[in-house]
């Protein structure tokens, strides 16, 4: 049986917005360096990496947005390892070692050390279309704030015919730019066979439209998920117990240790799917008369859309309202199909001689009739 090599070598890289700082650990020794978070930088990592005779290494490197997007991607180019992991792990492992300071090379080291010991999952850097509609995606999620702020100050009050003038002015290319971006979300999903026929799939759940499906399609890769537990985790929304003894009982909440941005994209979605969905109204109605917070109802709700979601494009069917209904009969024996059992014959009754022989372990020989019990002399005077 075959196994993976392990690399010989282990690279933490703590990401700035202008530079970078790397640790390799190589056996018992480690060096540091200082780069450029450019393709200036990238390639004197190359040669700093060159120089110490690294030829294989296992990368890793905190999720910091679009500035450790670079970095990874070059590493993973050039047949490297990468694990990009959630900054609350290294948080939480730098407190096991009882780490006391904080700077850009002590994370970076800690961050070698982390990938030596852990040995995160790889990464996996998203498909050049699926990037591509997560721009989009986010830049119409930034020009909805800022519509959001001019429509704010608009509302506010201002006295200033100037000044208003200038918001609705703002306003309008802003909502210029939304219908732009919007319309140019539309044609990426519709110029990939693979978006369109997800998009698709995630159109057909109610409570779902064409906008949210290009969200999740864009900040999900649910192709690297085996279960819908894992898609809920990673957005946040499993549930998060705090219990100890017999005294300590806090009430269960959402982890939130996820893509805030999945919860924002799910909340509305999941109101709308509690009053028209086939399968979340019932379950919200259930919560409801157990007498669950709205909130923690509208949160269940969003728990569960996601793994309608992950159903509909694991199975690659279409959203079935009347499933679980069909499952319940699917499962149920089918009692027309079943041949009548014949009753069985019921059992002679034994006299009390008869049961007390068999408690006593005398068996009856076979063949000779059993000598009948005397009638009572009651029944002998009738």
């Amino acid at each position: 049986m075959s196994t993976a090599p392990i690399p010989a070598s282990f690279l933490g890289i703590d990401i700035a917005k202008a530079t970078f700082e790397a640790c390799v650990l190589t056996g018992k020794k480690s060096a540091h360096g200082s780069f450029s978070n450019d393709w200036a930088g990238y390639a004197k990592l190359d040669r700093w990496l060159k120089k110490r005779k690294v030829e294989q290494l296992h990368a890793c490197l905190e999720a910091t947005g679009r500035y450790s997007e670079g970095v990874a991607e070059h590493l993973h180019a050039a047949k490297h390892t990468v694990s990009v992991i959630n900054p609350a792990r290294l948080k939480a492992y730098g407190e096991t070692t009882l780490t006391r300071t904080k700077t850009d090379q002590t994370d970076a080291a800690l961050l070698a050390d982390f990938c030596r010991s852990q040995q995160p999952a790889a990464w996996t850097p998203p498909a050049p279309e699926q990037r591509a509609l997560r721009a989009l995606v986010r830049r119409r999620e930034s020009l909805l704030q800022l519509r959001q702020q001019e429509a704010n100050r608009l509302s506010s009050g201002e006295d200033s015919s100037a000044v208003r003038g200038s918001l609705e002015a703002v306003m309008a290319f802003l909502d210029e730019q939304i219908a732009w971006v919007e319309q140019a979300i539309t044609q990426q999903v519709a110029s990939d066979p693979k978006l369109k026929r997800q998009s698709e799939l995630l159109d057909s759940i109610t409570g779902i439209g064409p906008t949210t499906a290009a969200a999740l399609l864009a900040e999900i890769d649910f192709g690297i998920y085996t279960s819908a537990r894992q898609v809920a985790a990673h957005a946040g929304l499993t549930p998060r117990l705090r219990q100890s003894g017999t005294s300590v009982h806090g009430r269960p909440r959402i982890s939130k240790q996820g893509a805030s941005q999945l919860r924002r994209i799910l909340f509305f979605p999941a109101i709308s799917a509690m009053h028209h969905n086939a399968i979340l109204r019932p379950f919200a109605q259930r919560l409801a008369d157990r007498g669950k917070a709205k909130m923690a109802i509208v949160c269940a709700c969003m728990r569960r859309l996601l793994h309608l979601a992950y159903g509909v494009l694991k199975s690659d069917l279409p959203f079935d309202p009347e499933y679980l209904s069909k499952r319940a009969k699917s499962t149920q024996p089918d009692q027309a199909a079943k041949p009548a059992q014949a009753a069985e014959p019921a059992k002679p009754a034994q006299s009390p001689k008869s049961s007390k022989a068999t408690k006593a372990g005398k068996a009856t020989k076979p063949g000779k009739p059993t000598k009948p019990t005397k009638p009572a002399k009651e029944l002998q005077h009738a």
